[in-house]
């Protein structure tokens, strides 16, 4: 129900653009969240946003060049990601929750839907 896509090769400097696509349910009432990991590491907040508006939450890693967007009629999130470095290379994942207080967006047990990833490699 969530389908990721828009990764791939990248120099440090450059851009990305990622898609979530959802289907089979309406996700109106959800906060729809990236998510990052690395082999070894643990999964990383990147950014949120309340499907029907009222939100937008950044990790502090992201803000400035990350932004995160939606398309209520493509039903459809975006991630645009500038300025890429070597350490924003990995798995990104798309993740959805219905209706999450602030404080827990953050936390990835807290989703229950959850697209298959894509990976984002940022060449130095």
């Amino acid at each position: 129900q969530l389908q990721a896509s828009g990764g791939g090769l990248v120099q440090a400097g450059g851009s990305l653009r990622l898609s979530c696509a959802a289907s089979g349910r309406t996700f109106r009432d959800y906060v729809m969240t990236w998510f990052r990991q690395t082999p070894g590491k643990e999964r990383e907040f990147v950014a949120a946003i309340r499907w029907s508006g009222g939100g937008i939450f950044y990790a502090d890693s992201a803000k400035g060049r990350f932004t995160i967007s939606r398309d209520n009629a493509k039903s459809t999130m975006y991630l645009q990601m500038n300025s890429l470095k070597p350490e924003d290379t990995a798995v990104y994942y798309c993740a959805a929750a219905p209706r999450l207080i602030a404080s827990t967006i953050r936390d990835g047990e807290n989703y229950n839907y959850w697209g298959q990833g894509t990976l984002v490699t940022v060449s130095s």
